[in-house]
């Protein structure tokens, strides 16, 4: 198999998006842009990467990061200037160049492999992706002769009659012979309208020098949409949505409706889950089987096991064991982990800490910075008292002890295996195992104090 590398137009701000984030970091589906291409060339056995970088370049190297090479771009004149940025890095290498913008997050890797096998079995030195539109205006049509090569590709404005029936339009993505590509780019001027060197008139010179030209028709047409503005990028989010959740439902997850459901591409859902309107299921998320998120629900960079439950409430970097109940209305903050059969009720927020198998904390509570043993309840208005305006303290509570309601733990503070605290206590002191604590004021009941006060 030829070697085959790739090349990243990214270099555009993107006027018409008329925002202050680069054009290909703008995110469809929780992921930006330029990231969905780098994603999808991973599976295409491509040897070497190299982003064109221009406008926000130190943006997108964050972004992207050291897994690739990048070219700058300094100042944005075409796409054949572009691509010769990356000259250096591959004009003396022997293989196949596939040219991709940044821009069509829609492209699979599927379709960029059968772009690159039909170049290479016809023997071309350039072949197009092309695509089907019902309503061409605009684009490049694709004129083949009788064997299905390319004779030419010609703007709308430039067609005939005749060429403007042509529905077969030129995408924008090419593959190359690699050597040729970088010698015909020397012969690319910027004589037109814009002052730019454009990378298609890399096929008009090779076709002037009888070399084939071939086309891949790709049989989706929106796979291979630019997104331009942000009407376009909401339609591409849409897409991608849309192809999602298929995928996921053809896997075994039921979305009840999948319109309402937002699940990230690298998003792992377990069969038989079931995910109700309003859930967004956002970045790298691995969800079990039998589970039920939403209605109404957030989870982001989680791991989340079987047969457990996230019902109007949100879970950000954290990990959640098997059989767990969370919700309605909890937030589980970052660095949370919880065990099996753990319960985590209406309005509790828990922090940097664990809770160990077969715990709960059933409502109106917050923990954090904690360490919860086995078997433990924690009652309602429960607090762990971890910060004391400059740094924050552990509470630990172990194994089948139980808080009462209203309990404070002023951290740093331990509070022993099958102890008891009292309702009502501020707990300032470790409290022994098998003890109960009890630090509150004795009541007393001041008799006729009404009836003296009317």
């Amino acid at each position: 198999m030829n070697k085959r590398f790739a090349v990243i137009l990214a270099a555009g701000k993107g006027t018409r998006m008329k925002s202050d984030l680069y054009k290909v970091l703008h995110p469809v589906c929780e992921k930006p842009m330029v990231q969905h291409i780098v994603d999808q060339l991973k599976g295409c056995n491509v040897e070497k990467t190299i982003a064109i970088v221009g406008h926000g370049a130190d943006t997108v190297k964050d972004q992207l990061g050291n897994d690739i090479e990048y070219a700058l771009q300094e100042e944005q004149l075409g796409t054949g200037h572009a691509v010769m940025q990356a000259e250096n890095v591959l004009n003396d290498k022997d293989g196949t160049t596939v040219v991709l913008c940044g821009d069509t997050p829609l492209l699979t890797k599927e379709t960029i492999d059968a772009l690159i096998e039909e170049h290479e079995s016809k023997g071309a030195k350039a072949t197009v992706l092309t695509a089907s539109a019902e309503d061409p205006t605009g684009y490049g049509r694709i004129i083949r002769s009788n064997d299905g090569s390319v004779k030419k590709i010609v703007e709308h404005k430039d067609a005939s009659d005749e060429e403007r029936l042509v529905e077969e339009i030129n995408t924008g993505t090419y593959c190359f012979d690699n050597r040729t590509l970088f010698e015909a780019l020397k012969h690319v001027n910027n004589d037109n309208v814009q002052g730019e060197y454009y990378l298609p008139d890399v096929i008009e010179i090779l076709q002037k020098q009888d070399e084939i030209i071939a086309a891949y028709l790709t049989d989706d047409f929106n796979e291979t949409m630019g997104v331009n503005d942000r009407v376009a990028l909401s339609r591409a989010e849409q897409i991608m949505k849309k192809r999602t959740n298929e995928q996921l439902m053809r896997d075994g997850v039921t979305i009840i409706d999948p319109d309402h459901t937002y699940v990230s591409v690298d998003a792992k859902v377990g069969k038989d889950t079931v995910l109700y309107p309003g859930t967004m299921i956002k970045g790298d998320v691995t969800i079990g089987e039998q589970c039920t998120i939403g209605p109404h629900s957030e989870i982001e960079n989680s791991m989340i096991g079987n047969e457990t439950t996230v019902k109007q409430s949100v879970v950000h970097h954290s990990e959640v064991g098997n059989r767990v109940s969370i919700g309605p209305f909890s937030h589980l903050r970052p660095q949370t982990k919880l065990g099996n059969d753990v319960r985590v009720g209406n309005f509790v927020e828990l922090k940097k800490m664990s809770m160990e198998n077969g715990s709960k904390a059933s409502h109106l509570s917050y923990l954090g910075d904690a360490e919860i043993g086995e078997g433990v309840n924690v009652g309602c208005g429960s607090i762990t008292v971890n910060y004391d305006g400059k740094n924050k303290y552990l509470t630990k509570i172990e194994d089948g002890a139980f808080i009462g309601c209203n309990s404070n733990l002023i951290a740093p503070v331990t509070v022993g295996k099958e102890a008891y605290v009292a309702a009502g206590s501020t707990i300032t002191d470790d409290v022994p195992g098998e003890s109960l604590a009890i630090a509150r004021e004795r009541q007393t009941n001041k008799d006729g104090y009404v009836k003296k006060n009317k």
